[in-house]
């Protein structure tokens, strides 16, 4: 059919949708690190979705990328929980005080506690038809692709455009959240750029068959560039979290100060990562731009 461009996209969509059928029994039997997997999968189809808007007819992608974005949410609940477990547990280990029982029951609730009842849900959501239907609707996809006529362009020349498109969009967000002074609204401007970073890896990684080791290099730039501002966002969550724990303890007629202690490490760890962040921009997008990806 010669739809090069075209087969670019669903090659990629073809691999994340064999790799939440190859995750489906570690996420049912618990597995370590499972449902990030999955969910995961599930972000890098859904990023393709937008990433080839050219070449596939939204008509169809649209509704597609809104269920896994469904789906990512389902995910998320358990993964988001895991992420948190770990990050209160590391700072409860380095309080050097003694701790009330209630601090530690507290706490736990916030993250561990809240992990089984997670993955409950998630085995629901994969037992579900909504879930199945999802699936089906992947492989309609990808067996009857929706191609539009750029996918018939050479893959060379339009993978660079997806690469070109995703860096441009990634500048205009990096550019908002650096120009934003400390505090919520610069929180939220680094969780966007984090997102438009992820989009820009996934694309990088998708179009790895065409462009070969510059496509790799690309991705492996913007992969550390989203763990800088990936660590900011958890930092925001664990630090909102206790926050909230703190104003339940004083509510309670508890004291808050090992609540406080862990919030000014949480600060402390965002501003580290804020502090490193513009370094790491500059290297990713200088190296983007000597590449041609913008």
């Amino acid at each position: 059919m010669g739809a090069e461009a075209g087969r670019t996209a669903t090659s990629y969509l073809e691999a994340q949708r064999g790799a939440l059928e190859a995750m489906d029994p570690a996420v049912r039997r618990g597995e370590a690190d499972a449902v990030h997997r999955m969910r995961v999968a599930t972000r890098r189809a859904r990023s393709a979705l937008k990433s080839f808007r050219p070449e596939l007819a939204r008509v169809v992608t649209d509704p597609l990328a809104a269920e896994l974005k469904w789906l990512a949410a389902e995910l998320g609940a358990e993964r988001d929980r895991e992420v948190l477990a770990e990050r209160l547990a590391a700072r409860l280990a380095e309080l050097d005080q003694p701790l009330p029982a209630a601090v530690r029951r507290r706490v736990n609730a916030l993250g561990a506690g809240g992990v089984l009842a997670a993955h409950a849900a998630v085995l629901r959501t994969l037992d579900g038809a909504r879930y199945a239907a999802l699936l089906d609707a992947m492989d309609a996809l990808t067996s009857a692709p929706p191609y539009r006529p750029a996918a018939r362009l050479p893959a060379g020349p339009a993978a660079e455009a997806t690469v070109r498109r995703d860096m441009a969009r990634l500048r205009a967000r990096m550019a908002a959240a650096l120009a934003s002074a400390p505090g919520p609204a610069q929180d939220t401007a680094l969780h966007e750029a984090r997102k438009a970073a992820k989009r820009a890896r996934y694309s990088g990684e998708a179009v790895g068959r065409v462009l070969g080791g510059a496509a790799k290099a690309h991705t492996a730039r913007m992969k550390r560039l989203q763990q800088v501002l990936g660590e900011h966002q958890d930092s925001v969550m664990c630090r909102t979290a206790l926050e909230g724990a703190a104003a339940d303890a004083r509510a309670a007629g508890e004291g808050p100060a090992p609540y406080g202690a862990m919030v000014r490490a949480e600060r402390a760890r965002a501003a580290l990562a804020r502090e490193a962040l513009p370094g790491a921009w500059a290297h990713a997008a200088r190296a983007a731009q000597a590449g041609g990806y913008s």
